[in-house]
């Protein structure tokens, strides 16, 4: 095993780093501030070819490797983690033609959300059913050449802005899980509305909508896979999305921590800087070894997917766990070393930690990842 980034990682990391701090992180409190989304931030992460990194040339896609993407969406995130969470979103879109499409889907769709000339949203969740999937009231019914979709999604980050949705419903309402499918749908198309957008506690540049179908007609054509695929599809995406929320919650990590740092190095009591009190030290040492076990774990959990035919359940599970959670205490100790200043908005930890929390709900809460992980473990 081989624990250096390769020149191609590296030289990732630095366009990234540099791309982020200069032009993401100067507009990630105004974003949160004025809950917007930052519409102008799409085409010059496309310019840099991050809307696709990780995916294959032949579908408009960079062709680096998946340790390159969490290190993308580790570096975003830290600059401003609303546009980590709308780029994660769109990968998680993606995924499911990447997994499952046909060639004539690949070239219509997939090259255009992998160019970033499209964006993508990923349409699962349900007022009735986020973890249980099998319980989904949406609906899609065979009318000859057309499928008719009816019912709602919510939570959809990109939703309301996205050029394609990738739309999970069920085909069979009788076989559970197994009557799932997936399909593509298109802006414009005729039945398909938004809801309001969400009035969120963090994140908030990262827009989120109901999105609702009243007999929305789309092509037959626009179904992904064969009916009853899409549980197996959206599951696979979900695995590997999870590591997406990993490298966030890295990213976040590592602003929170260099934060305090500089923080404590101005602040001075009882004539020297708090930096210098062990006490403080000490939790500096905390954060750090917390962030780094995750960020190498998160690695290898990214590793994984570039192994054709593994199923990264379990290590995903574990890197969005520990990361995600690393995250809480991590930011917890970040605020508190800023002490009252780091209850006010003037102070990015403030954002930070609204920022975080959401980390340990969305592609599964802690306790789904524990199930997950448990499930291994029992076997």
């Amino acid at each position: 095993m081989n624990f250096e980034l390769t020149e191609e990682q590296q030289s990732i990391r630095k366009m990234v780093r540099d791309f982020s701090r200069e032009v993401l992180q100067p507009k990630a409190a105004e974003l949160d501030q004025e809950n917007r989304f930052p519409t102008e931030h799409i085409p010059k992460l496309a310019e840099l070819g991050l809307m696709g990194i990780a995916y294959p040339e032949k579908d408009g896609g960079v062709g680096a490797d998946s340790i390159a993407e969490a290190i993308a969406v580790e570096e975003i995130t830290y600059a401003c983690a609303a546009t980590g969470s709308i780029l994660t979103a769109h990968y998680l879109g993606i995924d499911g033609l990447y997994l499952a499409a046909n060639e004539e889907q690949r070239k219509k769709y997939l090259v255009p959300g992998c160019t970033g000339e499209k964006l993508f949203a990923f349409c699962l969740t349900e007022p009735n059913g986020g973890t249980d999937v099998s319980s989904m009231k949406t609906n899609a019914r065979l009318a000859g050449d057309e499928y008719v979709l009816n019912g709602s999604k919510i939570f959809i980050t990109n939703g309301a802005y996205a050029d394609t949705l990738v739309v999970y419903a069920k085909t069979d309402t009788e076989k559970g899980a197994k009557g799932i499918s997936a399909f593509i749908v298109e802006k414009g198309t005729p039945g398909l509305s938004y809801g309001a957008g969400d009035d969120k506690m963090g994140i908030r540049g990262a827009r989120t909508h109901e999105i609702i179908f009243e007999n929305c007609r789309i092509p037959k054509e626009n179904l992904v896979g064969k009916e009853g695929d899409g549980f197996k599809i959206a599951m696979t995406v979900v695995d590997r999305g999870r590591i997406g929320i990993a490298s966030m919650a890295i990213g976040l990590s590592k602003a929170a921590l260099d934060a305090a740092v500089s923080y404590s190095k101005e602040r001075v009591a009882f004539n020297q800087s708090i930096s210098q009190f062990q006490g403080l030290q000490w939790m500096f040492a905390e954060m750090a070894a917390e962030l780094e076990i995750g960020r190498l774990y998160t690695y290898y959990a990214a590793s994984l997917k570039d192994k054709k035919g593994y199923r990264l359940s379990k290590e995903a599970s574990i890197a969005k766990l520990f990361t995600s959670e690393a995250s809480n205490r991590i930011i917890h100790k970040a605020v508190q070393i800023h002490g009252g200043y780091g209850f006010m908005k003037e102070y990015p930890v403030e954002r930070f930690y609204r920022d975080q929390r959401i980390l340990e709900i969305f592609e599964g809460t802690s306790q789904v990842q524990k199930m997950v992980i448990a499930n291994y473990v029992l076997k």
